[in-house]
């Protein structure tokens, strides 16, 4: 069984910042890529970042110069820095892995960017 829990998000205001963890444990031998998507109200989830076992990085073109991605190998942990925070960044951010061909999602994290 694999565990992906993610911790971070919150209420920030625009042009803010904020960062994003998920901790990935249990049966994850094998853990290959790790990244975000993220699923507004009433819309499609979608790619935020994605980060290789190596380092490569994909961003959404809507996030790429705001948002950075890294992980720690050593903990199975991936971050995500989210920087000059738009109303519309305001989603639940799902944590994802990959290991041996099987994708996991974990439960969400909310973040809300207002005034």
């Amino acid at each position: 069984q694999v565990q992906l829990v993610e911790s971070g998000g919150s209420l920030v205001q625009p042009g803010g910042s904020m960062r994003l963890s998920c901790a990935a444990s249990g049966s994850i031998f094998g853990i290959s890529v790790m990244g975000w998507y993220r699923q507004a109200p009433g819309k499609q989830r979608e790619l935020v970042a994605t980060i290789t076992r190596g380092g490569s990085t994909n961003y959404a073109d809507s996030v790429k110069g705001r948002f950075t991605i890294s992980r720690d190998n050593t903990k199975n942990t991936v971050y995500l820095q989210m920087n000059s925070l738009k109303f519309e960044d305001t989603a639940v951010y799902l944590c994802y892995c990959s290991i041996l061909l099987k994708d996991y999602w974990g439960q969400g994290t909310q973040v809300t960017v207002s005034s």
